[in-house]
């Protein structure tokens, strides 16, 4: 008997899915355990995996299609079984009675007969975008699948963050579109018509614009702006870096020492909610990790109880499996404090967003060598520049301050996390 399959709740905040690709099609015979599809969540995207077996008999939500939790992803049964009156039940039955966003677009269109005819879309000519150096920003991945696939990217206009060319891009490209789209943007330059291209949002980007809207309106934000010392830091770094097969960054540095100096300031490492407050005895640091389609937060957890090395090896593992997606939500969820570093990337000082329910972020900038002062001498230094971003709803700003000068001690005097 055919049995229908439904769009999976893969996270507890998930609403709604976008199928990203089938790994099956109708006519395939699906084994218990088989991937049917992968998955894109609020979170990440996840292999779909099937419990029933038989015949995949019809597929209803296509690549790239958004459907709520629920809603009639497929039907598996026997093969050439009649399942027109099962799916005829099924939409009878539902009680997602809203329609799509899509069809709420195009109804108004539909019985308005004088509305008026939308203009034709004309592509505009691929420009890739680059920095002052001239060289075109896209991601490693789309570099290396550009390459293979012998495409020049200089003719690829990306739809990334900023126009950074990404994996769908190499994938959607059409080489015989370019000599006619360049011809195009002759013709419409020369008549000062405007083009522009739409790029549907991700269900990662659409919940980060809710979460982080929600967070910066009804969080009350203020933030503590500092600059430590990085002298011992680096020499610390290298000397422990000597180890044989040890390697550690800055950055697990400072996980390392938020995670203790947190368990001293627990107002710090509290969360806010409607009703309380709550104070955790443990310590989940939130590690802010960029990826194509936005930005992921995995969690080291119970960070002060970890050494160095081992927040270097679950941080990297997290950043590797961050990009190919393959992060569960389980491993982004319960972070108790937030750090983001953009240091890599020149960022000196910059501010963030809390993640609630979290009442701190700490951003992290880019280590600075200059001239600075030193037992009355002017002497060159290498310094870093940090904020703190607090909900003032459970960290007083004496408190965010007595926090930073515990992390200032053991930044500047990293042998002391050792103790």
């Amino acid at each position: 008997m055919a049995e229908i399959i439904k769009m999976p709740r893969l996270s507890d905040t998930m609403e709604e899915g976008t199928v990203a690709t089938w790994l099956k099609k109708v006519g395939d015979t699906i084994e218990e355990g088989d991937i049917l599809a992968e998955i894109e969540t609020d979170k990440a995207t996840m292999e779909f995996e099937s419990f029933n077996e038989g015949t995949l008999l019809f597929i209803g939500i296509q690549e790239g299609d958004t459907a709520p939790v629920d809603a009639l992803l497929a039907i598996i049964g026997e093969k050439g079984e009649d399942i027109d009156a099962l799916i005829k039940d099924f939409k009878a039955n539902s009680e997602a009675t809203e329609e799509t966003p899509e069809k709420e677009a195009k109804k108004p269109v539909e019985e308005n007969v004088e509305a008026s005819i939308p203009e034709p879309v004309v592509e505009t000519a691929p420009v890739a975008v680059s920095n002052s150096n001239g060289r075109v920003i896209a991601s490693p991945l789309a570099k290396k699948l550009a390459k293979d696939k012998g495409i020049n990217i200089s003719n690829i206009q990306g739809s990334g963050e900023h126009g950074r060319i990404i994996k769908r891009d190499i994938e959607n490209f059409n080489p015989a579109t370019v000599t006619q789209s360049t011809a195009l943007v002759a013709k419409f330059v020369a008549s000062g018509e405007e083009n522009f291209d739409e790029v549907k949002h991700s269900q990662m980007r659409k919940v980060i614009a809710k979460r982080l809207g929600e967070s910066k309106f009804t969080a009350p934000h203020y933030y503590l702006n500092v600059e430590f010392d990085m002298d011992n830091a680096i020499a610390f770094r290298q000397q422990f870096n000597s180890i044989p097969d040890t390697k550690i960054s800055y950055n697990d540095m400072i996980v390392k020492a938020c995670a203790l100096a947190l368990r001293q300031h627990p107002q710090v490492n509290s969360q806010w909610f409607d009703d309380r407050m709550r104070l955790n005895n443990h310590v989940h640091i939130g590690v802010a990790v960029a990826v194509e389609d936005g930005l992921v937060v995995p969690v080291v957890r119970f960070a002060n109880e970890q050494s160095l090395p081992q927040i270097g090896a679950a941080v990297k593992d997290y950043a590797v499996r961050a990009r190919n997606k393959k992060l569960t939500p389980q491993e982004m969820e319960g972070s108790t404090f937030t750090i983001s570093n953009l240091g890599m990337f020149g960022i000196e000082s910059f501010t963030s967003i809390i993640n609630q329910p979290n009442s701190a972020i700490l951003s992290v900038g880019a280590i600075v060598q200059k001239p600075v002062v030193k037992e009355g001498q002017v002497v060159v230094g290498n310094t870093i520049k940090l904020c703190l971003a607090c909900d003032h709803r459970t960290v007083d700003g004496a408190t965010g301050s007595l926090f930073l000068q515990t992390l200032k001690g053991y930044i500047e005097n990293p042998v002391t996390m050792l103790v």
